[in-house]
């Protein structure tokens, strides 16, 4: 059965995104190999419609820049091909990719029962949220950054009981992010 990964960065207060005026998580050379890693490992990425465009066409536009550090990341991620979840559109417009609408439940379990790689998930906020609260995630791979948000939203508070996990790796990086890799327990 295929592995559902998440792969996010979060300040040390839990938040992921909402943050006004700035962008305050690290990336260096060891967070950039460990990002380069899990997407070689993944055969599909899954992405809310939400972010989905701009998620896109950014990887893409990285990996058209032969100058940018991240162009080996960027033709991954844009090469692996993208299942699109969506409560309005019906068809991708962007190419290597596919829509499926309705029962998120239904689907990704249907998509972790197909043969292939791994799953993973990078975010929008609300969708990643969406699969915690549903406990579809196999392996979280939190990208924990030494700064605190104060507020801005996160992706665990759609829990409706305590969900506990069991830490596999840990690993910091020269910018001081812990990064955890963590399983729910059963």
């Amino acid at each position: 059965m295929r592995k559902l990964k998440l792969q996010m960065h979060t300040s040390i207060d839990g938040i992921v995104s909402g943050i006004i005026g700035q962008a305050p998580f690290n990336w260096d050379q060891e967070l950039r190999q460990y990002s380069i890693d899990n997407a070689r490992k993944a055969t599909t990425i899954l992405v809310g419609r939400k972010i989905a465009s701009d998620f896109i066409r950014h990887w893409q536009s990285v990996a058209d820049n032969p100058h940018d550090p991240d162009c080996e990341l960027g033709t991954l991620i844009s090469e692996i091909p993208k299942v699109i979840f969506s409560k309005t559109v019906q068809d991708a417009e962007w190419p290597n990719a596919t829509v499926l609408t309705g029962d998120i439940v239904g689907h990704v379990n249907a998509l972790k029962r197909q043969a292939g790689g791994d799953m993973i998930v990078y975010g929008g906020r609300g969708f990643v949220a969406s699969l915690v609260e549903h406990h579809l995630i196999d392996e979280y791979h939190l990208l924990l950054n030494p700064v605190a948000a104060g507020s801005g939203q996160a992706i665990f508070s759609g829990l409706s009981e305590i969900a506990r996990y069991r830490l596999c790796t840990t690993q910091v990086s020269s910018t001081g992010t812990v990064l955890l890799q963590y399983e729910p327990r059963a």
